[in-house]
């Protein structure tokens, strides 16, 4: 059995953006900001994507499931985001770990994420 399950599992999440849905291919492994930057999607990273901003911040609608519980890490920068709910992840961290049963994952990303590099606290 091989150890690379990412060239062969990969599920169509659906990315709303300032209103337009854009469709996004994930595989198991990656993270949702790897999968956004690799295919045009800009979804802002002012750490570089270590979990040491809040930048990325998410919200998973639908497959929340689907990626591990986040870290005490990952709380503690959401802490710092904008309007942070029950579903809100930082793109960096929220990493396919397992298919969705229904085969749906949606997610939105705020248009008002801060960059706290480009911004005043």
């Amino acid at each position: 059995m091989s150890s690379d399950t990412s060239s062969n599992q990969t599920v169509t999440v659906t990315v709303t953006v300032d209103g337009e849905q854009k469709s996004l291919q994930l595989a198991m492994g990656q993270s949702i900001l790897d999968a956004a930057l690799a295919q045009g999607i800009d979804l802002d990273h002012a750490c570089g994507g270590v979990c040491a901003c809040s930048t990325c911040h998410i919200k998973i609608h639908e497959g929340g499931d689907c990626f591990p519980e986040a870290s005490e890490d990952e709380e503690d920068q959401l802490d710092k985001a904008r309007d942070v709910a029950l579903n809100s992840r930082l793109g960096c961290q929220a990493v396919l770990e397992r298919m969705p049963k229904d085969g749906k994952i949606s997610i939105a990303i705020p248009t008002w994420n801060v960059n706290n590099v480009q911004e005043p606290h």
